[in-house]
């Protein structure tokens, strides 16, 4: 493909409450065996882009350790490869990233070292499969300067959350509100752009002289009038995971066999790094209905309806329900569990009982007495 690409991993919030604690948003564990960005890294290899770079800031460690190798997502090591930036003190800059345009711009030798004419833009916080080569193809054929991938979300969604698009009848992107108190449209966007490599330079060349730092507000609605932007809509599945509520769901939405065929089935793949793990082992008592169970996990007492990270070990007697067990997690006997995300290497102690409110998911982090955490 024409195109490197380049995906924003290294923001923070405080709606994912203490499971942003210790790790990016981009590292959250997705569907048993995944990470948030696998999806955009595999999107991209897919779409047979080899050049890819990935700006991490926020507790970027266990991030950077799950890119310590581009071979899971084989990208070209040779004529391309898999390039991980943080912040970096030089005799012109001191700071942080700013903003989304701030991140590019602190590595704009990335963009100027590349020969590709495109550039592909996306945030490592989402779930879908997208071919990028589609959405390039559009991108030349309506002679945009940016497209901006969009979803039309269900009546029941929030789009407030996101930066809202209203479009003309040709595509072209008339208005773009972020994040507006009331939404006009549940037309928003995905955080997934495509643009000329030479007219990204120039743009955010311009920006940084201006001291503007954000690629939305500061690029896409400043020029909005300016520049031909148009709307590529997407019809497949695409979730945001940036709070707890929605990352829970994401993770529920793989217990539809519709869902979990489309990503683990159906063509292309999704990949990830993978560990060594002994298989799940179910034992006698163990009883499970419509859930995902991982690698290394001990199952002695009741699952109904949960997603198991890999190395969760379940005791005997207990039920765990309509919950999240993140990795390596240790369950005591005689535990009740129900609408829940229990945090990694956490030591649930037995006949502990945590039960979340309908409608809304309870974050439990205990401490780990197995690492004296």
């Amino acid at each position: 493909m024409r195109a490197i690409g380049i995906i924003l991993a290294g923001g923070n919030n405080t709606r994912m409450q203490e499971l942003s604690y210790k790790r990016a948003i981009s590292a959250m564990p997705i569907a048993g065996s995944y990470r948030a960005i696998d999806f955009a890294l595999s999107s991209m290899s897919n779409s047979h882009i080899q050049r890819v770079a990935v700006l991490t800031q926020y507790n970027s460690r266990s991030l950077n350790e799950h890119l310590s190798s581009s071979k899971w997502w084989d990208f070209g090591r040779k004529q391309g490869g898999l390039f991980v930036f943080t912040p970096t003190i030089t005799m012109d800059n001191s700071f942080w990233y700013r903003g989304t345009a701030d991140a590019i711009a602190q590595n704009l030798n990335f963009l100027k070292s590349s020969h590709e004419p495109y550039v592909v833009i996306a945030s490592g916080d989402c779930v879908y499969k997208l071919d990028f080569n589609k959405v390039l193809e559009y991108h030349i054929s309506k002679k945009a300067d940016i497209t901006v991938v969009t979803k039309e979300l269900g009546p029941e969604e929030d789009a407030t959350r996101f930066g809202v698009v209203s479009t003309d009848e040709n595509g072209r992107i008339t208005d773009f509100e972020e994040k507006p108190l009331v939404s006009k449209t549940n037309l928003v966007s995905t955080g997934i752009y495509v643009i000329r490599r030479r007219q990204l330079i120039e743009l955010l060349e311009r920006s940084a002289a201006e001291e503007r730092h954000d690629f939305v507000r500061d690029i896409l609605i400043r020029y909005k009038d300016v520049k031909h932007i148009y709307s590529y809509e997407m019809d497949t599945y695409w979730s945001n995971i940036s709070m707890v509520d929605t990352y829970y769901k994401t993770n529920m939405d793989f217990l539809n066999k519709g869902i979990r065929d489309y990503f683990f089935k159906e063509y292309p793949d999704v990949y990830s790094k993978i560990d060594d793990n002994p298989p799940a082992k179910y034992n006698p008592e163990a009883v499970v209905k419509n859930s995902l169970i991982s690698s290394g996990c001990i199952l002695n007492g009741v699952v109904e309806n949960s997603v198991l990270f890999k190395k969760v070990y379940v005791g005997n007697h207990c039920t765990i329900k309509n919950s999240i067990i993140l990795n390596d997690v240790h369950i005591g006997d005689n535990t009740y569990i129900e609408n829940c995300i229990i945090e990694s290497r956490d030591s649930i102690k037995a006949n502990s009982t945590f039960i979340g409110e309908p409608g809304k998911v309870k974050v439990v982090v205990e401490k780990d007495e197995r690492y004296g955490m």
